[in-house]
């Protein structure tokens, strides 16, 4: 068909991206692919230094040092991000926080850490965003980063709090999906499967025993590299998917389906 341009849908010039936990592993380069799809990105994470890097090697971008666990983050990130770029397009959900031990001797501290950063902090976060969103009359994208944790139980590492944090934002990411439909929200989820990021090296990447089990349990027998979650992102996040919200996309070697 003479005119087409099939990757038209996947820019996103003009749009307002905000990445939590952007200071390094997926999250900064989630924040990379946006920047080089068009969007104008805000970089959430904890380290400030890291993220003014990260800024500096963006098109136009914002570092907003921030803990997402305090007190009133989430109004802060979407006020600085309207006071900025005056609307907010795209929020991808990305920071988490791991406190790997055995369920039987976990503090119930750690659990709850671990929901409050994982689940509450990025459902507060979403909120606030979609209502921007929805006050704009523009609509917008939310995409939450879970797991493959969050689709079933991995009874060789010891995890109970990271899979019911991941299963439960998989889930809500279904309920707010219904919710904001009618309202030009969507919300979809991306699941990854083994990568190597700041919170596997070493214990899952580093390590022989553990990256044999990677190999022996996923059908493309590997981990997963950086890039090949690019076109995922994009997909979910851009005018690619406009007829998807509610969904769960898997990106995970086949882990999954074994």
């Amino acid at each position: 068909m003479p005119g087409l341009d099939p990757l038209a849908s996947f820019r996103l010039d003009g749009r307002v991206a905000v990445v939590t936990g952007a200071s390094a592993g997926l999250g900064a380069r989630f924040a990379r692919v946006l920047d080089a799809a068009g969007a104008r990105v805000v970089a959430t994470a904890r380290r400030a230094d890291r993220l003014a890097s990260l800024a500096e090697d963006l098109t136009d971008a914002l570092a907003l040092p921030c803990d997402l666990g305090a007190p009133g983050a989430a109004e802060s990130i979407i006020a600085a991000t309207q006071e900025r770029y005056g609307r907010v397009d795209v929020l991808v959900n990305n920071a988490g926080l791991d406190r790997t031990a055995p369920s039987i001797d976990q503090p119930i501290d750690d659990f709850r850490e671990v929901l409050e950063v994982n689940l509450v902090a990025a459902f507060d976060l979403t909120r606030h965003a979609a209502r921007s969103m929805i006050d704009s009359g523009n609509g917008g994208v939310i995409v939450n980063v879970a797991s493959v944790w969050a689709l079933g139980g991995i009874g060789q590492i010891p995890n109970a709090a990271y899979a019911a944090s991941k299963a439960g934002l998989t889930n809500l990411t279904r309920q707010l999906a219904a919710e904001w439909a009618r309202k030009g929200v969507r919300v979809n989820a991306l699941l990854p499967g083994w990568f190597r990021t700041e919170m596997t090296e070493g214990r899952m990447f580093g390590n022989d025993r553990a990256e044999a089990f990677i190999r022996r349990y996923t059908p493309m027998a590997r981990g997963g590299e950086e890039h090949e979650l690019d076109g995922a992102l994009l997909f979910l996040a851009s005018d690619a998917s406009t007829f998807v919200t509610g969904t769960t996309l898997v990106v995970d070697g086949g882990w999954s389906a074994i």
